[in-house]
């Protein structure tokens, strides 16, 4: 990997452990715009620093809207601190380490996320706006299905999804097929969580709500291996609120 990038902050080999990295230093208001720089190698993972100061300086809800509006094949984890505590919160962009500081905002989160994941390319501000907007219809869905007005969160959801937002329609998809499902729409249900799993092949809340649904239709075979098809994923989720409340454990 090269060891700087022009017209970028400058570069350094990422080591294997970020909060022990000198990361790209990247801030909002002394480095170039972040499409300016060259990301070398796909990303792969986003940590977002939640120590002390950074969560007072909005790192939480940094990590909440990366988190939705990730693409499935990019991981976005919370960390230690980065060792830049004046300019938080901060992110590190792996593998190629990319720092970005000042990133406090939900607005400023999804640019980032958007430019690191398309480049930069041109309609970029568009991307962020719409993925936005999306984000939050799904946040007043999952208000909606909490209290048990379905068809309102079908409505949000499915504005969310005309929006096209540049990440996240996973989720978008698997929470309109639970609203469906609530609602006796199991054909809908399946068509949505069909396409959550499209996107997102090892997505297991994925998997969990078509065991649901199949078991609502009284499809028993088809339920078990959408269920075991998920502990082969992650037998972790076992353990998991989700997977515990389908099986009244």
């Amino acid at each position: 990997m090269a060891a700087a990038a022009r017209g970028c902050a400058s570069f350094a080999p990422p080591l294997p452990s970020p909060s022990m990295s000198k990361f790209n230093s990247l801030s909002k208001s002394r480095s170039p715009p972040l499409h300016r720089c060259i990301i070398y190698s796909e990303l792969k993972e986003i940590r977002v620093c939640t120590n002390r100061t950074c969560r007072r300086q909005g790192s939480m809800q940094t990590l909440e809207t990366l988190s939705g509006l990730a693409r499935p094949d990019v991981a976005v984890n919370s960390c230690g601190c980065l060792g830049r505590c004046g300019a938080g919160p901060n992110i590190v962009a792996l593998p190629d380490g990319l720092f970005v500081g000042h990133c406090g905002t939900a607005a400023r989160a999804c640019q980032v996320m958007v430019e690191l994941c398309g480049g930069g390319r041109s309609g970029s501000v568009d991307d962020a706006k719409t993925s936005l907007e999306a984000l939050a219809l799904r946040k007043r869905a999952e208000s909606e299905i909490e209290k048990r007005d379905f068809s309102e969160a079908e409505i949000l959801l499915s504005q969310a999804i005309d929006l096209k937002p540049f990440g996240g329609m996973h989720f978008i998809y698997k929470v309109r097929s639970l609203a469906r499902l609530a609602m006796g729409d199991y054909s809908g249900a399946l068509e949505d969580v069909r396409e959550a799993l499209k996107l997102a092949p090892n997505y297991t809340e994925a998997y969990i709500c078509q065991g649901d649904i199949f078991l609502a239709m009284d499809q028993y075979d088809a339920s078990e291996k959408s269920y075991a098809t998920c502990l082969e994923i992650d037998p972790s989720i076992r353990r998991s609120k989700s997977f515990k409340v389908s099986f009244n454990l």
